[in-house]
């Protein structure tokens, strides 16, 4: 372990609502527990993502109305319930009970089953290394349920994404379009000693981003 633990919540059956709930991985270390978002959480969720600055980085277009926060919880929990080791997840601090963001662990786009790694928090939660700490959680946990390898992607320009990927010891591979069919860099782990990465990019990275 990375100073963290994952505890397997089983919730009572009369459990209301959201289905997830009825068997959640809790990720913990000292500051942060990971878990999945909350029905009550609509209005961070929705106050993280109706921000330019975090939109920029995701889909491009920052979030209008809260009921788009509501449906996508509701997408997050029916993620999770068909399938507990991927989907999204609250990364909640402990001193605030809070969340400051969401981490993920699920398969890219496109792909042949390569599963990414990602993250992204409220702007009042930059530069304090929760990014990093949530990540690290969830690339173990990964590692630990079988993955073979781990990959990340970020925008050319998001050096921060980019300096995260690195304090995770994951290795910048270079550009790939393969698969969200827009340049981005590719980052890499894997569980063996010794392994390499089952693909390669398309061009090397910007020497600036090395």
């Amino acid at each position: 372990m990375l100073g963290g633990q994952f505890i397997i919540q089983s919730a009572p059956a009369h459990a209301p609502g959201n289905p997830v709930l009825m068997s959640s991985l809790v990720a913990n270390t000292d500051r942060l527990v990971i878990r999945p978002w909350r029905p009550e959480e609509a209005d961070r969720l929705f106050d993280i993502h109706r921000r330019m600055e975090v939109a920029r980085w995701l889909s491009g277009k920052p979030m209008n109305d809260r009921r788009e926060a509501e449906a996508l919880i509701d997408r997050c929990a029916a993620q999770l319930s068909a399938d507990p080791r991927f989907g999204t997840w609250a990364v909640v601090e402990r001193s605030s009970a809070t969340p400051a963001g969401s981490v993920l662990l699920k398969p890219l786009p496109d792909g042949e089953g390569e599963i990414e790694i990602g993250w992204h928090l409220h702007p009042d939660s930059w530069g304090r290394g929760i990014a990093t700490e949530a990540a690290r959680l969830m690339l173990e946990r990964g590692l630990e349920d079988g993955l073979d390898e781990i990959w990340a992607v970020t925008h050319l320009d998001n050096h921060r994404s980019a300096r995260v990927c690195t304090k995770l010891g994951m290795r910048l591979l270079g550009i790939t379009h393969h698969w969200y069919h827009e340049p981005v860099l590719m980052f890499w782990i894997g569980g063996r000693a010794g392994q390499e990465p089952s693909l390669a990019p398309d061009e090397p990275a910007p020497a600036r981003s090395s």
